[in-house]
């Protein structure tokens, strides 16, 4: 009687040791997504991260996370970026490949994982990071300079010495055919490095055999007094453009006397889609 007593004491506590750790989470750490090895030219902002195929969260970076898993775990991470510049807007950022790795998960452990991603073969677009020069227009404002944090890089100033009020640097001797960018929704971007004591507008003109020429500002970008990186998404604009032929970007900075110059330094120039 007494065995069968302790037999059943010895079942209740190992039963009661099982129901505890019911819900006693894992966790992953993640400090930064790299891009390849450019790390410095991106900003990957969010980690959208899938274990064992289920999606498991995003993750504004570095960020450390709990996951009811335990064992052999799939992880799959996507980067994540800020749509536009917009902290409310965040996307997984299509150009980007994902990184995937395999895992032993131990419960109340943290395991650290160090993503890299890549930019995918399958893409096509223009790029200027003005170390071979460059291939937009551009007026008496513009400037290349040495030293910058990729290293040249182009620069536009107004002061009030400058006879005129608006400058830009625009695309329209060398825009992009329709021929080769597809539409329909398909993902098409403006990756742009920055820093700027003014805000700015970056938009696009789309060309069309019939009819004049349409300017149509996308996006009014704050000043940022260190070197940033945006992603302009403009896919929505491009899929509307039904029957145009061609379409070039444009980088517009207007003249505020409340400042003593107005300047915008730019770099890494990407109009990126996929191939057609």
């Amino acid at each position: 009687m007494k065995k069968i007593t302790y037999l059943l004491i010895l079942l209740v506590f190992a039963s009661c040791q099982k129901e505890d750790a019911v819900g006693i989470p894992a966790y992953i750490k993640i400090e930064n997504i790299y891009l390849g090895e450019n790390d410095s030219n991106s900003t990957i902002t969010d980690a959208w991260v899938y274990v064992n195929g289920q999606l498991q969260g995003v993750y504004e970076l570095p960020a450390k996370f709990p996951v009811l898993e335990e064992g052999n775990a799939n992880i799959k991470v996507y980067a994540g970026i800020k749509n536009n510049g917009i902290a409310s807007d965040r996307v997984i950022y299509p150009f980007y490949s994902s990184d995937t790795t395999n895992k032993v998960l131990t419960i109340n452990a943290s395991t650290e994982i160090y993503p890299t991603v890549n930019i995918k073969e399958n893409i096509d677009g223009q790029f200027d990071d003005f170390d071979n020069g460059y291939s937009f227009n551009s007026d008496t404002c513009f400037q290349v300079l040495s030293g910058g944090p990729y290293g040249k890089y182009g620069s536009l100033s107004l002061s009030d010495s400058d006879s005129i009020l608006i400058t830009e640097i625009n695309y329209q001797d060398f825009p992009l055919s329709f021929e080769n960018v597809p539409q329909q929704g398909s993902p098409t971007y403006l990756e742009l490095d920055y820093k700027s004591n003014t805000t700015f507008l970056v938009g696009i003109y789309i060309n069309s055999t019939n009819s004049p020429t349409l300017e149509k500002g996308l996006l009014w970008i704050n000043p940022k007094e260190e070197w940033n990186k945006i992603y302009i998404d403009l896919t929505q604009t491009v899929s509307e453009a039904i029957g145009a032929e061609t379409f070039s970007i444009f980088i517009k900075m207007q003249r505020d006397s409340n400042l003593d110059e107005n300047k915008l330094d730019f770099d890494n120039i990407r109009i990126i889609h996929y191939e057609k």
